[in-house]
Formats: C-alpha cells, sequence, structure tokens
C-alpha cells in the first residue's frame, strides 16, 4: 500500500513538472472518481463543496467536518487507481499545527497531495495576515515533507472570492510566498478572464491551476495552456450539474407527469458491468 501510494506521489508530482498542461476534475465520492478515472484523466481531485452537497448540507465552513471529509476521500482514493489530490478547506484550523495535522491526515486517507485555502469566515471574515498564511503553508510543508512519499502541495489565495480591494497584487505577493514557502502549486480562485489568468500565471512563480466549469467561463484547455497554465480543476460545477439534473427531473415528474429525463440515464446493467470490472 505504501509503494503504491508512493507511486502515485511521484507521478503526480511530475505532472505538475512536466511541459503539459493537465486536467484534474472533482469528485464527491467513488462512484464519480471511478467514472471520471475511466474517461482517462491522469489525476482526480476532491470537491468539499460536492461532498457537502451529497450529505444535505450547504458548502459553508464547519458544515462539513474534517471526520467526514477525510472518509470520503479515503472511499475515493481506494476506489481509483490514478493519484488523489484532497480539498482540505483551509487546512479544518487557524493554527499551523492543526493545518499540519490535517495533512498527515489526507495522506493517510490516500490522497497524494492537498490544497490550502487562506481565508476562513471564523477567523475575522477576513484573509490571513500575510505571515500567519505563509507559516500555515510553512507548517503544511513541512508535514507533507515528513511522509516519506511525494505530496503535492497546492496552497490557494482567495483574494477575488471574498473582495479584496487589490485582489490581483495581492494574490501575486501571496501566491509568490506561498510558494517559498513550500507550495508546489498556486491556485488564485474566481479568476474568469483570459488577460488576468495570463497575467497570474506570469507573475506567479510557480505553476499555477484554474478552476473551470463556473458560469460564464468558457475557455478551452488549449487556450488555458497557451495562456500558462499548468493545470486545470472544475471544483463543484460538476455536483453542481448533477444536483441541476436531479431538480429538472423532478420538476418535469411533478408538473408534466412525465418521465423523459429518463433518456439521458446509463442503463443499470451498464452501470454493473462497469463497477463489477472494477472490484
Amino acid at each position: 500500500m505504501q509503494n503504491l501510494q508512493a507511486h502515485k506521489g511521484a507521478v503526480f508530482r511530475d505532472l505538475h513538472t512536466s511541459d503539459d498542461i493537465f486536467v484534474m476534475p472533482n469528485a464527491w465520492n467513488a462512484g464519480s472518481a471511478c467514472m471520471l478515472e475511466s474517461a482517462g484523466f491522469s489525476a482526480i481531485g476532491t470537491t468539499s463543496a460536492g461532498i457537502a452537497y451529497c450529505l444535505g448540507v450547504p458548502d459553508y465552513e464547519g458544515a462539513l467536518s474534517r471526520d467526514t471529509a477525510l472518509e470520503e476521500t479515503r472511499r475515493i482514493a481506494m476506489a481509483v487507481n490514478v493519484p488523489v489530490s484532497a480539498d482540505a478547506e483551509n487546512g479544518y484550523g487557524h493554527d499551523p499545527s492543526e493545518v499540519a495535522e490535517s495533512i498527515r491526515l489526507f495522506a493517510e486517507a490516500g490522497a497524494v497531495g492537498a490544497s490550502i485555502e487562506d481565508y476562513a469566515t471564523s477567523f475575522g471574515g477576513t484573509l490571513y495576515e500575510q505571515h500567519h498564511a505563509v507559516d500555515r503553508i510553512r507548517a503544511a510543508r513541512e508535514a507533507a515533507d515528513s511522509l516519506g512519499f511525494a505530496f503535492t502541495l497546492t496552497a490557494r489565495s482567495e483574494c477575488y472570492l471574498i473582495g479584496h480591494p487589490d485582489p490581483f497584487e495581492e494574490s501575486v505577493v501571496r501566491a509568490n510566498l506561498y510558494r517559498e514557502a513550500g507550495a508546489d502549486c498556486l491556485f488564485v480562485p474566481g479568476v474568469k478572464d483570459a488577460d488576468t489568468i495570463e497575467s497570474l500565471a506570469t507573475e506567479i512563480a510557480g505553476p499555477t491551476n484554474v478552476v473551470m466549469g463556473l458560469a460564464g467561463n468558457f475557455l478551452s484547455v488549449p487556450e488555458l495552456k497557451a495562456l500558462g497554465v499548468k493545470r486545470v480543476t472544475i471544483g463543484g460545477s460538476l455536483a453542481r450539474t448533477t444536483f441541476g439534473i436531479i431538480r429538472r427531473a423532478a420538476e418535469e415528474i411533478r408538473d408534466q407527469g412525465t418521465f423523459g429525463f429518463a433518456e439521458a440515464q446509463v442503463p443499470d446493467d451498464e452501470l454493473c458491468r462497469f463497477f463489477s470490472a472494477r472490484a
């Protein structure tokens, strides 16, 4: 098991240092992870939002416990043969030692990477101060380095999402500080336009991640590669799309008394064969 995780860790690390861009879609349970892997993706991320929605809770801080996130991460990592990177939110704690503990726990759950945010609503509703945010990433790096295999650390800067008055400059400063503190990949969520994405990829001294699948965000993978992006994720967008299908199907049944939604389903015997072949 340890040798397999070490192999996955090395594969995931190398994806970030290769010359090509790669897409890491986000799964919320073992079944969705299996289907994404079968499509040929080289790595899978988890989505805390998707996990939360499937448990009937909102994507708010504290609604999804660390233990529950770890449980679902373990199921996902055990279900697939490709590397899994965990959405570790803000590290499930403000103190650097708490972030370090989360890194160790997600590694124990089978992940070979994790992302850490620099904002929490319970921390005064603002970004962590720069020095504190850097200390958190440094502690995460030290914990990752103690694991005995390559563990890819992604540092997120939430400036655009929280309405910082100068989100571009602050994001660049923070991302580069996180890179110096040991982050392998830098992620500035909330950016949609090509010019800003290209500028971030140029100014940030490390591999950058962007999230696609948001409304009004239609850049393609080749376009993102040309902008200098290394990794593309989809966050909770696929999970939200699934819930959109459920809502539309429910409305059709309620309002029309018809079941046309079923035309798009995967047949039961096909799904059974698919999952049986993976057992």
